[in-house]
């Protein structure tokens, strides 16, 4: 049987509540994706600069040879298919050069198209660099540019006009290659950095995550408790300090559980023992006003009653030690309990018991259980009657007993005719300390009545949709009922 029902200590509010957003796992490779974006563009962007610049100095410089042939040449003596070739090898459609505020047309191909962008690669910022390379990217397809850059010979420049449309397949085809090369090294590094932090901090972190979770479900178990993976690290001292405080933490619930525990028995028998004595108290009142044949006919209960009381004072330690006896049953009269639980009730001539138990019916329980059982249910009853009386006007009010045999187990039901138990109350009936609905009570009469029950393998319950409140016991019965026992325990 339990004792520290209704007595909950585990912290579990938290427990179960699912994570909102991504998990660690997640986040860390988001970052991981957005880092290798970062550094591809960061690698990118002057790797392609540079690509280009060296395209076009190269051209430049191949301006630069073909200039000093051209210049060196007599006037008018140069053919025409040798300033075809030296065009074709330049890559160009004209080279001109300035010399001494001079500029001189070395070159020129036939059919020229207007130059629609210029670059002077002599001082070209870095960031000018970079929008000329995407805008060649962007719009280099057939555009005719010029291209001016250091002279031969101490001349000011040379220039050359070009189709941009080789330097932009070849600036694709450059991009292409060192994009896949370094998206290549890139991710090799991000998932050795991704691995290596999982290994080193996500792992643990998770692991420490799921130990809490799963310890606060059952914060009891020793089993739980984490185990120290020896780390000396910030992670290796969190799971330390973890695993202290769990162990602290057990230890502290222990300790609290045994003493709610301990308030619990106690309360439990301070409640028996009150309705045990404020019995005794009923007959020894009837024995002051009645001569002596009904002192004769009252002097065993008082007797037994007494005895009950005494019995319960005594068991204060074994409650104290969170153990209480099991029930020993044994073949009973229900009439003879019945009887009994009847005359111990304050009924005061105002509430009409009745009971509905054939003679012949035997059960096999603990008498002292079920007669406690019975006589909390009783006093509940008549309580609720006299507080608040019947729930239709006009009746008398009235407390039924019934007791039938169905589907091998004994089925014992406790109604009245009262107002019935408040809605907001039956979720915690039989929870101490919570189960109580009248002014002053401790609710602690149904939870002792349920343990009681359960510890003879039954159930109790409120049935619904009944006027006033019925309460049924189903307890186990075995298939013939064994001899009725002698009397004690």
């Amino acid at each position: 049987m339990s004792q520290n029902e209704g007595t909950d200590l585990t912290p579990t509010a938290g427990a179960g509540r699912k994570r909102g957003g991504p998990g660690l796992s997640a986040r860390l490779l988001a970052l991981t994706i957005a880092f290798v974006i970062l550094a591809e563009i960061l690698i990118y962007v002057p790797a392609v600069v540079n690509f280009r610049d060296n395209w076009l100095l190269d051209r430049l410089s191949a301006a630069r040879t073909a200039a000093l042939v051209l210049e060196a040449a007599p006037a008018n003596m140069i053919p025409d298919g040798l300033v075809t070739e030296l065009l074709h090898s330049v890559g160009a459609m004209a080279i001109a050069m300035k010399i001494k505020d001079t500029r001189r047309l070395l070159a020129l191909g036939p059919n020229l198209p207007m130059a629609q962008a210029s670059y002077d690669l002599r001082d070209m910022a870095p960031l000018a660099a970079a929008a000329s390379s995407f805008d060649t990217l962007l719009n280099g397809q057939g555009r005719a540019v010029r291209v001016i850059g250091d002279a031969p010979m101490g001349g000011d420049f040379v220039e050359i006009l070009i189709d941009e449309t080789p330097l932009r397949a070849a600036m694709l085809r450059f991009s292409r290659n060192i994009l896949m090369l370094s998206l290549v090294v890139l991710l090799a590094a991000a998932a050795l950095l991704y691995l290596a932090l999982s290994a080193l901090i996500v792992r643990p972190v998770r692991r420490l995550a799921g130990n809490i979770t799963a310890f606060a479900a059952q914060p009891d178990d020793e089993t739980r408790v984490i185990a120290p993976s020896g780390r000396g690290d910030e992670i290796g001292q969190a799971e330390q300090e973890l695993a202290h405080m769990q162990r602290t933490l057990i230890r502290q619930l222990a300790e609290r559980r045994h003493l709610a525990q301990l308030g619990l028995a106690v309360s439990k028998i301070n409640h028996d023992l009150r309705n045990m004595l404020a019995s005794a108290q009923l007959v020894s009142d009837r024995l002051v006003s009645v001569a002596e044949p009904t002192v004769q006919r009252f002097a065993p209960k008082l007797i037994a009653t007494l005895d009950r009381a005494i019995k319960f004072c005594e068991s204060t330690l074994a409650y104290g030690r969170a153990q209480e006896q099991p029930p020993v049953p044994r073949a009973i009269d229900l009439t003879a309990i019945a009887a009994e639980v009847e005359s111990l009730l304050p009924l005061g001539g105002r509430i009409t018991w009745r009971t509905e138990i054939a003679p012949d019916l035997k059960a096999e329980a603990d008498p002292d259980y079920l007669f406690r059982v019975l006589l909390n249910l009783g006093r509940n009853a008549v309580q609720a009657l006299e507080q608040e009386g019947p729930g239709v006007a006009g009746e008398a009010p009235c407390i039924t007993l019934s007791a039938a045999r169905a589907n091998g187990a004994l089925l014992l039901a406790v109604s009245d005719n009262g107002p019935g138990v408040a809605p907001r109350l039956r979720e915690t009936l039989f929870q101490a300390f919570r189960g109580s609905g009248r002014a002053g009570g401790t609710g602690l009469g149904l939870a002792i009545a349920a343990d009681l029950v359960r510890g003879h393998g039954g159930t109790i319950r409120l049935c619904e949709g009944q006027p006033g409140a019925r309460f049924e016991i189903v307890l186990p019965q075995p298939a013939m009922p064994r001899a009725r026992a002698p009397a004690g325990r």
